[in-house]
């Protein structure tokens, strides 16, 4: 299991769940070093001061910010004075639908573990999975992480307890900034649209989903970590410019998609399809194993 972030109690009315902040999301990215091409040595970064030209030790280093073009220096005093009150707790304020909540409010997401295995702790928490299971309701709330308050939003998943921190309103922009639109799309243009997002609907099925830019990059890795050459496909021309026959594309991307729709169930056969209902027994299964 990941290392935790952050350990605390959770808060809810009289009742104080000790528990740690696990990631939930991992990064896979590949990082690069920054090397000098000519003998493929680690390239080493220092701080130099633009006035006296010479490098600055970290014991030096200063925080200031600009300010309509003026710099304006903070000291440690400064900072210190606005650090929110350190504590370990993550005071629920309010309970409210997922569906309430726009999901470009939501930020990175954590799992929220007990903190240890006493009998105390994990029948507390275990009561606050399924009061929540059973509410449907999302936990709003705040606590700090290093220097930093957060607002977040606490839910069940899957018999355990998940957080994703929130941006605050300030923080996410607003439609408004963007171009206004004022063309009226021909009623039978919208039919097409609705028909096209219909036959494309399908369940939310995450492992059919793949980073191809990652699959190929590795294969890159893989080839140059093998002496091999890799040569870089010549790019493609996109055409960029609007459908001359809005009306005509939509007919004709609905007839391709019902196709391949056609054709996929085609191949696949009788005995790998599901029933009905073995999703929903599927799910209960993990809640149980879960509990």
């Amino acid at each position: 299991m990941p290392r935790a972030k952050w350990k605390g109690t959770i808060g809810f009315g009289l009742v104080n769940v000790p528990v740690e902040l696990i990631p939930a999301a991992r990064d896979l990215d590949y990082h690069f070093r920054e090397l000098h091409e000519k003998d493929s040595a680690p390239v080493r970064r220092h701080r130099f001061c633009s006035k006296e030209n010479k490098e600055v030790s970290w014991d030096e280093i200063g925080r200031g910010i600009e300010v309509d073009g003026k710099m304006v220096v903070l000291t440690d005093a400064d900072l210190e004075s606005v650090q929110p009150e350190r504590n370990q707790t993550i005071e629920i304020e309010s309970f409210t639908d997922i569906d309430e909540i726009d999901p470009i409010y939501f930020d990175q997401p954590y799992f929220l573990a007990p903190a240890n295995r006493s009998a105390g702790t994990l029948r507390a928490y275990r009561l606050l999975v399924t009061a929540m299971a059973e509410s449907e309701q999302v936990a709003l709330g705040r606590f700090v992480m290093h220097t930093k308050e957060y607002l977040a939003a606490v839910r069940e998943r899957e018999g355990a307890l998940a957080l994703s921190t929130m941006r605050f309103p300030d923080e996410v922009r607003s439609v408004d900034m963007l171009p206004e639109i004022d063309a009226e799309p021909d009623p039978a243009a919208i039919d097409d649209a609705v028909a096209v997002i219909d036959e494309l609907s399908t369940e939310w099925e995450p492992a059919k989903y793949e980073d191809h830019y990652r699959l190929r990059l590795r294969k890159v890795i893989d080839s140059r970590r093998k002496g091999r050459t890799v040569t870089a496909p010549e790019p493609r021309e996109e055409d960029l410019s609007p459908a001359p026959d809005l009306m005509a594309a939509l007919r004709k991307t609905l007839e391709s998609s019902g196709k391949k729709r056609s054709s996929s169930k085609r191949k696949r056969s009788p005995a790998s399809k599901k029933p009905a209902g073995a999703k929903q027994a599927a799910k209960k299964s993990t809640k149980k194993t879960a509990g």
